[in-house]
């Protein structure tokens, strides 16, 4: 199971969140969506890259430095 967060501030700036126990499964199974696909494409414009893939390639994990639960 994997949550997905998306955060918009008023000057246009999007922060993206996911939180799920295995990355790779979440990633393969994004990419198994036709709504992603759309998804990339349609967005395509919206992301700097220095390498021409779609977004959801370029995504890596962060490492936890804090956690306050």
């Amino acid at each position: 199971m994997a949550e997905l967060l998306l955060f918009l501030r008023e000057d246009g700036l999007l922060v993206g969140y996911l939180e799920t126990e295995d990355f790779n499964a979440a990633l393969t199974g994004m990419g198994l969506r036709e709504v992603n696909a759309r998804w990339q494409r349609e967005m395509m414009d919206f992301f700097e890259s220095e390498v021409s893939r779609a977004a959801d390639e370029q995504m890596r994990p962060l490492p936890e430095v804090f956690h306050l639960d």
